[in-house]
């Protein structure tokens, strides 16, 4: 469906009316007076969850004891959900696990596509990635580089070195964010894989603000590895395990580092000498989370209820008159856009910079309009098509431009930092 972008309360409640994604809202609980706009951090708790959480707990755990691992399919479920996944991720059958988080799965695949690079060049030790890439990507860079100790470094990209600039003999490696935390900016994944390997170096994704948010086909864009988490728009919960991809050509190349048994051929046979699982059963580790893994499920089934060409087109209505509302009010305030207008490099969220961007979320969430903040100044508001409409983000903005209006984020309740913003 196209959506007509609606620039009036009434017409936000029209353009809900006729939203064929409207349904979808009803499998979600989320609390009355409040207008959640932070699933770009922590999804909404799906309806199913508390049913499955109590099976878990008093069937499979409670009754199933240690037999649930095989009468449950516990030892399978990382691979069943990634099978899930892999429809929303453009990947094949097989090629996707949950488990651990994104920054383990990111060391994995980082370590392995080094490895797979010292055997074909060993001249390729930088590891290249976005200085506004989300730390802990930049963080397991510089891990990864310090403990190998054999000349590696890790280079960042910025308004002063492009990725054009930037790829040369020496790059093994580069690792992007699909969808940029901060500003909602987003690559374009095929161009930008047929670049990298045009330079001989191999791509790693972070889809933790992509996965269930944006179109994403891994395969089509011939990528090389893939990390996420589950969490955000995909709704699996708070601290749900994250997901790895590997593209099958690599999946067999190289073991990944950290050689717990649950990636090994034979976990059961007790061996005492590792030999990896085939396919990409080997990016596991240790005993899988079952509870927190098993809620993961609710959220993915509400995803594949639709289609993300659909889902991504309302999101971008929604981004678009999130953004229309805002600069047709802006007047002198200090709002600066810092999320593309381009739809081609947009994300699912819409982020503006304030100097009292602090201040000016916490007024908001006192309200009950929940985003978020990020240094340096940024307000970030995610927009989750499954459970957001035209409504909540017309009051939403209504609220930020009463708070600003009114100066009523100037107080000391306001400027209070607390540990999580």
């Amino acid at each position: 469906m196209d959506f007509e972008l609606p620039i009036t309360r009434q017409a936000c409640i029209a353009a809900d009316a006729a939203d064929p994604l409207r349904a979808l809202k009803d499998h979600f609980l989320l609390p009355e007076a409040v207008i959640y706009l932070d699933g770009n951090s922590l999804g909404a708790r799906p309806r199913a969850s508390l049913e499955v959480a109590t099976r878990v707990l008093e069937q499979e755990w409670g009754t199933g004891l240690i037999r649930s691992w095989n009468s449950a399919g516990w030892f399978e479920l990382p691979g069943r959900l990634g099978n899930k996944l892999a429809a929303l991720l453009g990947a094949g059958q097989d090629e996707v696990v949950m488990t651990d988080t994104t920054s383990l799965n990111l060391f994995k695949c980082l370590a392995a596509a080094l490895r797979i690079q010292k055997a074909a060049d060993p001249a390729r030790k930088v590891i290249l990635t976005e200085r506004d890439n989300f730390p802990t990507d930049i963080y397991m860079a510089e891990g990864i580089v310090d403990f190998l100790d054999q000349g590696y470094s890790v280079r960042l990209l910025d308004d002063e070195l492009t990725l054009a600039d930037a790829l040369g003999p020496d790059v093994a490696v580069v690792a992007l964010s699909h969808v940029n935390y901060r500003t909602g900016a987003m690559w374009d994944m095929a161009a930008t894989t047929a670049d990298v390997h045009d330079g001989g170096a191999l791509v790693v994704w972070d889809l933790a603000h992509a996965a269930g948010a944006v179109p994403v086909d891994l395969v089509g864009a011939n990528a090389d590895f893939a990390v996420g988490c589950t969490y955000k728009y995909l709704n699996g919960g708070p601290g749900s395990p994250a997901f790895i991809w590997v593209n099958a050509r690599h999946q067999d190349r190289f073991w990944q580092p950290l050689s717990g048994w649950w990636g090994h051929a034979r976990p059961f046979a007790m061996e005492d000498s590792y030999e990896p699982a085939t396919g990409i059963g080997r990016f596991l580790c240790g005993t899988q989370p079952i509870v927190s893994l098993a809620l993961v499920e609710c959220g993915l089934d509400i995803s594949l209820a639709t289609d993300m060409a659909a889902l991504y087109g309302k999101s971008l209505a929604l981004t678009d008159t999130f953004i229309s509302l805002v600069e047709a009010r802006r007047g002198d305030h200090p709002l600066e856009l810092i999320t593309p207008l381009d739809h081609a490099r947009r994300g699912s969220h819409v982020s503006y910079k304030h100097p009292e961007g602090y201040a000016v979320m916490a007024a908001l969430i006192a309200r009950g309009i929940i985003g978020d903040y990020r240094e340096p100044h940024v307000l970030r508001f995610g927009v989750t098509p499954l459970y957001v409409g035209f409504t909540d983000i017309f009051d939403a903005v209504d609220a930020l431009f009463d708070i600003l209006d009114n100066r009523l984020w100037d107080t000391p309740q306001f400027r209070e930092r607390l540990a999580v913003t």
